[in-house]
């Protein structure tokens, strides 16, 4: 049995004023296991953050079922954290606050607390900068704090909804090595939902593609690349030949768009 289990999954939004509903994400079937690192591709409004919310438990489904090691998700839990876009810091707090702070919401009782954040405030080597605020942070050392706050509370599954969408090119490929050495050591299951094909084809054991109008799985590519992953490979042959199927993917998605405005 897979880790994360997701049949036939469907998830409706309410239209305004009593306009019925609009499908954002239709008949979705998907296995994670145990250790996997996932991501998620496709165009803006297939649905893809839709997803990650609903196995967060942040959006409930409409159809199907969504379960983690057997239970079902019937909203947030202990056994998942999510990282956003934007570093949802308190800004008041120091980088020590800020992750500790995760561990007093979840009531935390296994030893010291500042000990604990501190282990993972090192582990993304930001050690030297505990005592700083959020404002005295760069963005990409804003979410190695978000990252290390997730993972302090030791969770089953990682969620990753584009946590580093907002980051400029350098910093955004600085964060996938850093967020790979960090996966390494303990193989947490993590899904991670990216608009980046070279990101989705770097950090993944598979990639999962989704298509729009509604939300569905076009394909689920396994990455065949050893690990660890090193920069180097995006030159290879291996990466251009995923990297051309991933385009080809988008492609036809950004066609049949075309298609549906020009018949309107």
């Amino acid at each position: 049995m897979a880790q994360i289990e997701v049949r036939n999954l469907s998830i409706e939004y309410r239209l305004p004023k009593g306009e019925g509903t609009f499908t954002a994400v239709d008949s979705v079937s998907l296995d994670i296991e145990a250790g996997e690192f996932v991501t998620i591709v496709g165009s803006s409004g297939c649905g893809k953050s839709t997803l990650l919310l609903a196995i967060a438990g942040l959006v409930p489904i409409a159809d199907g079922t969504l379960t983690i090691d057997g239970d079902a998700v019937e909203g947030p839990g202990p056994n998942r954290s999510v990282v956003f876009q934007e570093a949802s810091l308190l800004p008041w707090k120091t980088v020590l606050g800020n992750v500790r702070f995760g561990l007093e919401m979840r009531r935390w009782r296994q030893g010291d607390l500042s000990k604990r954040a501190m282990q993972y405030i090192n582990l993304v080597g930001l050690g030297s900068f505990a005592d700083y605020h959020p404002h005295q942070l760069s963005g990409g050392m804003r979410q190695r704090v978000n990252i290390a706050r997730a993972l302090a509370v030791d969770p089953a599954v990682l969620l990753m909804d584009e946590p580093f969408g907002a980051l400029d090119a350098q910093t955004r490929e600085v964060m996938g090595d850093e967020l790979l050495r960090i996966w390494e050591r303990d193989r947490k299951t993590a899904l991670f939902v990216t608009h980046d094909i070279d990101e989705a084809i770097f950090l993944a054991d598979k990639v999962v593609v989704m298509g729009r109008n509604p939300g569905h799985i076009k394909d689920v590519i396994k990455v065949d690349l050893p690990r660890p992953r090193r920069g180097e490979m995006l030159d290879s042959d291996a990466f251009a030949e995923y990297r051309r199927r991933l385009r080809a993917h988008l492609a036809a998605d950004m066609a049949t768009m075309h298609l549906v405005r020009e018949a309107v």
